[in-house]
Parts: structure tokens; sequence; C-alpha cells
């Protein structure tokens, strides 16, 4: 049993909390109140930002000293968002918003994972037609294993999970929610993922 917190109570943040709470973690869902997120992420091995991107590295360094050795799971995209909402492009070209995270939160080890996909395809996997992918960045060799643990928690399969390597690497799954609005123009919110054929 792993001890989380879900920062962002939204869509992605209660479904990855159901999701881990019947895989038999103990989490914590912070929600907007004054001091929500402060307890949440002191109490917690592990913090998931599932903030909306665009905030969540002015959200999070707030949060430096609770998250002080602590593994920080970024399943966000930081973009701006276009008229109908949807992505229109990157908040941070050249570069990611895990990168930002790693970069300001030094005593904090970032590992992304579960941006390239609509948010069922998260903890459910299996429900897609072909096997997705789940790409994991970060430097910390034991945070990404633990992360992987907690992906096969969710459905995802050993051979699913791509270790990408470095937290660099996150700049290419950040740059993936490009796709999305035109996929779901094309097709509606039908759950996908970003997956490579091998």
């Amino acid at each position: 049993m792993t001890t989380i917190a879900v920062l962002g109570n939204g869509r992605v943040g209660g479904n990855l909390a159901t999701a881990l709470t019947r895989a038999g973690h103990q989490v914590t869902v912070a929600d907007r109140s004054p001091g929500a997120a402060s307890r949440a992420a002191r109490t917690a091995e592990v913090v998931i930002n599932a903030t909306p991107g665009a905030g969540s590295l002015e959200r999070l360094v707030a949060l430096r000293e609770e998250l002080q050795g602590k593994i920080l799971l970024d399943v966000s995209n930081a973009t701006v968002d276009g008229p109908d909402g949807l992505p229109a492009d990157l908040l941070y070209p050249g570069s990611s918003l895990a990168e930002q995270l790693q970069e300001a939160l030094t005593e904090t080890h970032v590992v992304k994972a579960l941006n390239t996909m609509l948010f069922p395809v998260m903890t459910a996997p299996a429900i897609l037609t072909q096997a997705p992918d789940a790409f994991l960045s970060g430097e910390n060799p034991q945070a990404k294993q633990t992360v992987r643990e907690l992906l096969t928690d969710l459905g995802w399969r050993t051979e699913w999970i791509t270790d990408l390597g470095g937290i660099q690497t996150a700049r290419a799954t950040e740059a993936a929610i490009l796709f999305v609005p035109h996929v779901i123009r094309s097709s509606g919110f039908t759950p996908f993922a970003i997956s490579i054929a091998r």
C-alpha cells in the first residue's frame, strides 16, 4: 500500500483517486479549500499532479517544503487553450511542464506519465481495442519504478509501459497533446491513447 495525495479533483484526479483506492492504496484528494493541498502532500509518499497544467508550476512551487523527498507523478499538460477550450499550443515550447517542475523542485523526484491519453484510459487501458503505451520520464530510477508499480495496479501490463529516459524526454510526450484537439474534432471524445506500433 502506498500513501498517495491527488492534487486536483476534476475528472482526471477523481478517476485516478477512485482507481488507486480500489487497488488498495491510501488516497487523499486535495480539494480547493485553503491548506488542503499542503496537508495532503505532507502525509503522502507519492503526490499526483492532476491540476490544470497552466497553473501547476505556481501551485506546486508553493508546496516545495511538503514535496521535499517525495515522488511527484505529473499527469498534466501545460497548454494554451483555443477558443473552444481545447489545447492550441504548448505553454513551455522547447521545454515541458515536467522539466519546469523538476528544475524548480530540486529535492522532489518528478516522474511524467499518463499524459498521452484521454483520462478514462489512465485507469482502464484494456478498454482500447489496441494495446496502448504509457511513457515514463524522470531522473530517479526508484521513483520511476514506484510509478511503474502504480501503473500496474491500474491495469497497465509491463509491456505497455515504456521508460523513455530522463525528464527532458517529457517534452516529447507533452507535445503529443497537440494531437488531441484534432482527434477529438474528428472522432469525438471516444477514449484513445498515443501509442507506438511495434
